[in-house]
């Protein structure tokens, strides 16, 4: 069950009742099941039933012995924290799914959403940067997504401290979207959580991951591609040589969005 890599440009079908998508939820949170897997499953498959009758045999033949599928409890627990959260399901394929996440090779199969995803129907710039911004980066991050949130475009970013906090707080009166490594319920960082509920009142927060999920390190990187395929642009503002923003750009190039920097001091190693 090793993971290939499927192009999902052209979408399968979304589900259309409530059993097909808790039936794409379990096949998507079964153990080594990540997106390219998924996606082969279903071409192979079919449906997300039929993937899930056929997984542990596929488990087998890859030599994982013992192998279960996702129990249909923790999906019921997944979709009750999600009313909770009044939180939105997302399928890919489906009308009110991004079009511009569509089109990267590995785009989520499922998003949580909370807020508003009228955003998503509008042009989008992401914004990234160090999470030890300077005053200046942190100004001109700020005088940027104003100006962008001005012209009509979307700020998205990653709620992360630094320059992604200067630019959602800069573009809410506009409208930003935040992009969560961990659930779309799970605050990260903690001292966000009030920026957090102002986004969920004008704007929109989003993630691949299940609700209640704490984010881990490995959670970020893979978080970033969905920052910038939302994107027709990503602007770094600051970054550290070994930073995600800099995993954001790299992304964007692989997605065929634009990337533009803000240039700094010379001297400066976020420059």
């Amino acid at each position: 069950m090793t993971e290939t890599q499927v192009s999902s440009t052209h979408p399968p079908l979304p589900p259309t009742t409530e059993e097909d998508r808790f039936g794409w939820l379990r096949l998507l949170r079964s153990r080594r099941v990540g997106v390219s897997t998924f996606h082969r499953l279903l071409a192979e498959h079919g449906t997300a039933q039929n993937a899930l009758a056929a997984l542990p045999d596929v488990a087998r033949a890859a030599g994982v012995k013992d192998y279960e599928v996702c129990p249909p409890g923790v999906i019921e627990a997944e979709l009750k924290a999600a009313k909770a959260a009044k939180a939105r399901l997302l399928c890919l394929g489906s009308a009110d799914y991004p079009t511009d996440l569509q089109d990267i090779s590995d785009a989520p199969p499922m998003l949580w959403a909370t807020g508003n995803t009228n955003l998503l129907l509008r042009r989008k710039v992401a914004m990234v940067g160090a999470r030890n911004s300077s005053s200046l980066g942190t100004r001109m991050a700020r005088s940027l997504a104003k100006g962008l949130g001005d012209a009509g475009i979307t700020v998205v970013s990653g709620l992360a401290r630094g320059i992604d906090t200067a630019a959602h707080m800069a573009s809410l009166p506009t409208g930003t979207i935040a992009v969560m490594a961990g659930g779309v319920d799970v605050i990260y960082p903690a001292e966000n959580s009030t920026l957090a509920g102002e986004i969920r009142e004008t704007g929109l927060i989003l993630s691949e991951r299940p609700m209640g999920l704490n984010p881990h390190s490995r959670d970020f990187p893979r978080r970033n591609r969905i920052i910038s395929g939302l994107s027709q642009a990503v602007v770094v503002v600051e970054a550290a040589a070994k930073s995600g923003s800099l995993i954001t750009a790299r992304d964007a190039v692989d997605q065929g969005r634009e990337v533009m920097t803000v240039p700094g001091h010379p001297f400066d190693a976020r420059a």
